[in-house]
């Protein structure tokens, strides 16, 4: 378990700041203790300072994970978020949008989100811009990236895909052999 070098902490702030924008400064500065991003084969961890300094003890062979995993660096060195960071994304997210009971379930099962199944969305949301897709009771499903804005949206047929669909909760299922 190792920082971030300035390379790639630059490469996961840029993919959060798609979805939280400026609340990325509240992840890096909490008032509760002191959190850090760690990197351990090639899956970035936030973890607190102190469950960090307690790591110490355990060789680095032993050490499967800690803290909550954000995302994996592919062999190219892109990063990808993991539905694990759902509940930060969910809690500071600068976009969301809401889909109506029957586009919760095709969207659980991996698919995007189509204008049909839109219940609500953030006003001035642009397009391309990562979004926390919750349910009608806001409960956060998953996260993707719009395919318009919202002025956009307003103009499209109801098969007209709005969300592209990046994770979701049902990942734990449909991937539980490789999400370790």
């Amino acid at each position: 378990m190792r920082p971030l070098t300035e390379e790639e902490s630059k490469t996961v702030f840029t993919k959060l700041a798609n979805y939280i924008g400026k609340n990325l400064v509240h992840l890096v500065d909490r008032n509760d203790e002191p959190y850090c991003f760690r990197l351990h084969k090639d899956r970035v961890y936030y973890v607190s300072e102190a469950n960090m300094r307690l790591s110490i003890s355990i060789a680095r062979q032993n050490l499967l994970s800690l803290g909550t995993c954000f995302g994996k660096f592919s062999k190219s060195g892109k990063f990808k978020l993991h539905v694990t960071a759902l509940d930060y994304l969910a809690q500071y997210a600068k976009y969301k949008i809401w889909i109506k009971p029957n586009g919760e379930m095709p969207f659980l099962y991996g698919n995007h989100v189509l204008k049909a199944h839109l219940g609500r969305i953030t006003e001035d949301t642009p397009e391309h811009q990562g979004v926390v897709v919750f349910n009608m009771s806001d409960i956060p499903l998953g996260f993707g990236v719009t395919a318009r804005s919202t002025v956009d949206t307003r103009k499209l047929d109801p098969t007209a895909i709005i969300v592209f669909h990046q994770a979701d909760v049902g990942e734990y299922l449909r991937d539980e052999d490789t999400l370790i």
